[in-house]
């Protein structure tokens, strides 16, 4: 029990070196109940969540606690903790101090919003359910000074089984760009708790802009990074047109070259402006950087973005340039498969098999020609 329910020799302990002369200091000695401090931490989006917490084990100091954690070791339900007269309080979430719980920016928890900022962290545990509770005071020792009023938030999770853990760990699962899972694993128990960022995109810009002004912003490389992230994103398209535009100025070492033209010509496209974006696209394609491996490239990421028009426009204009060539004939394999033409899509794939450069490109014409004869799609 006193590893992570009541730790009264550790309180007497914190007690008494507070009242002595080096209070404030303290001394460092290992952890009561060899109860370990771990800490995890997660980037979501832009986001930092981070779990800090006293690490109980199953077995202690010989005694094996297997089976008798939950419902036992961890009540169900509120306890009176017999200390500071918290006769319904709910479990520390982990031994000694406070676990705690801090994020860098604005979050969703289960669905619901938590500001940012570090909370004490607190669960009611329950057979079928849980409560977990994020508490503004995130400075004390375990629960006893816990307040309801200090609540910043509660929210309700299922508890599910988990692979054994003898010691108490927190894990970040189910790890995606915008979200991620936070999950209690301890002995066979699982308590996962959902956070979201749902506008990490835009907090994205925000940090982007942020770096750009703090110096970045007079290099046209970054520039032109920023410009391109944010149209691959889908997000801060005025700002990103801008930023490709200055990007080719000399002021930021930046000049006219297929690189910088084929994306001022993409932001122009998602815009809305159509006529400059026809103009700007001509200027790449006649600028002296540009390459049929380059125009090939630039047409298949527009063909992995669902533009199927103006990757074939891409393509057709790298083979009036550069005719007859191992990358174009490749682009026009795929533009006509793109249209429907698998006829003359197969003709393009065996000129380009015919002047593949390696093997690793051969063996993938080959493919793509055995898929055309067979009336097949290629990617």
């Amino acid at each position: 029990m006193r590893s992570c329910v009541r730790p009264v020799l550790a309180l007497a302990l914190f007690a008494l070196l507070a009242a002595g002369p080096a209070a404030g200091q303290g001394l460092v000695v290992s952890p009561s109940g060899d109860n370990q401090r771990a800490t995890v931490t997660q980037q979501i989006g832009p986001v930092k969540a981070t779990v800090d917490y006293s690490s109980p084990r199953v077995a202690l100091r010989g005694q094996d606690r297997k089976g008798k954690i939950w419902g036992q070791l961890v009540p169900y339900g509120l306890s009176d903790l017999g200390f500071n007269d918290c006769k319904n309080c709910p479990w520390r979430a982990g031994a000694n101090m406070n676990t705690t719980f801090a994020v860098t920016h604005d979050v969703q928890v289960e669905g619901k919003p938590l500001p940012a900022g570090t909370y004490g962290l607190h669960m009611i545990p329950g057979e079928a359910e849980w409560t977990v509770i994020f508490s503004r005071n995130s400075n004390s020792w375990g629960s006893y000074w816990y307040d309801p009023k200090e609540d910043a938030l509660r929210v309700t999770v299922k508890p599910v089984k988990s692979e054994y853990h003898e010691w108490l760990t927190y894990e970040f699962t189910e790890r995606e760009p915008e979200k991620a899972t936070v999950a209690l694993k301890w002995e066979e128990l699982s308590v996962p708790v959902r956070i979201a960022v749902p506008n990490a995109k835009e907090l994205w810009v925000v940090s982007i802009r942020s770096q750009l002004r703090a110096g970045l912003g007079f290099d046209g490389h970054y520039l032109q990074e920023a410009a391109d992230w944010c149209l691959q994103n889908k997000v801060n398209l005025p700002e990103a047109l801008a930023w490709a535009e200055k990007a080719m100025t000399p002021a930021v070492g930046g000049s006219e070259t297929f690189s910088t033209l084929s994306t001022l010509w993409r932001a122009q496209l998602a815009n809305g402006k159509e006529a400059e974006a026809a103009k700007t696209l001509e200027r790449a394609l006649a600028n002296p950087t540009a390459t049929p491996v380059a125009i090939h490239y630039l047409g298949r990421q527009l063909q992995a973005e669902g533009k199927k028009d103006d990757a074939i426009r891409v393509y057709q204009m790298n083979a009036k340039r550069f005719p007859n060539q191992w990358p174009v004939n490749v682009g026009l394999m795929r533009a006509w498969a793109a249209a429907g033409d698998r006829k003359k899509a197969l003709e393009h794939a065996k000129l380009a098999l015919a002047q593949a450069p390696d093997p690793q490109n051969r063996k993938n014409l080959e493919n793509m020609v055995k898929l055309l004869e067979e009336g097949k799609e290629i990617k």
